[in-house]
């Protein structure tokens, strides 16, 4: 089948970034890291969210039935957690702790796993074009060279996350009917904002030690949510070639 295919490119993709990673190995830690405290406040958040074990979302994906997609939504729960563990390494290195929980993350988690498949992706998706900007901020304004190599690490990581996701929405939603498209358009955007606000709240003291103002990460995100909502919600049905 086609979507098999498409889901076989992802698991070789996520396959070759996996043994690209073990060759060049983690960001050299030795000369430690120097962070704001703000910056460590914000990295320690986002580290929590990280480092999920990804059950929920490996669950329902085997639910679906593709044991293709299954397999790369297993790379890609892996690569989430090495995230958690690149931005543990650097809290280390900068002589700080992560913390056990934070209440944005218990919210998302809850959010996400309320439902099925479709909702938690709609979520992920949210999440992925938040951290998007967030560590593109990390990476060009950090001022301390180990934050911003495992940055510059994470986002390659991200970007490539946002099509992956974006790709098994189309297909979800194919089959929905176009009354119904505006409704979970608007609730998208609605998750969307409301994540926006989160972040501008919680790590507006990170992003203006990173030089970067609120107005300017909240159109980011904008910008980078609009091509997925077109392509995994367009107007009509779509009708998918097999």
């Amino acid at each position: 089948m086609r979507d098999s295919a498409e889901f076989t490119r992802w698991t070789t993709e996520f396959e070759a970034k996996a043994r690209a990673r073990a060759r060049a190995g983690d960001p050299d830690d030795a000369g430690g890291a120097t962070l704001h405290p703000d910056l460590v406040r914000s990295i320690q958040r986002f580290q929590v969210g990280e480092s999920g074990d990804g059950a929920h979302l490996i669950a329902k994906a085997d639910a679906a039935g593709d044991p293709v997609y299954a397999a790369a939504v297993r790379l890609f729960v892996a690569e989430e957690r090495n995230h958690a563990r690149l931005l543990l390494n650097l809290l280390h290195a900068a002589g700080e702790k992560p913390i056990s929980a934070h209440w944005t993350d218990a919210i998302f988690v809850r959010l996400r796993r309320g439902l099925g498949l479709r909702l938690e992706l709609m979520v992920l998706s949210v999440a992925e074009v938040i951290a998007v900007p967030y560590y593109r901020a990390l990476r060009d304004g950090a001022r301390d060279p180990l934050t911003t190599r495992t940055a510059a690490l994470i986002l390659a990581d991200e970007q490539r996350h946002i099509p992956f996701h974006t790709h098994r929405l189309r297909l979800a939603f194919a089959p929905t009917p176009p009354v119904l498209r505006p409704l979970i358009r608007a609730t998208w955007w609605a998750i969307l904002h409301a994540a926006i606000l989160v972040v501008l709240l919680d790590h507006g003291p990170a992003l203006r030690q990173l030089g970067s103002t609120r107005t300017e990460f909240a159109r980011t995100a904008r910008a980078h949510f609009i091509p997925i909502c077109a392509t995994a919600l367009p107007p009509h049905r779509v009708l998918l070639s097999r």
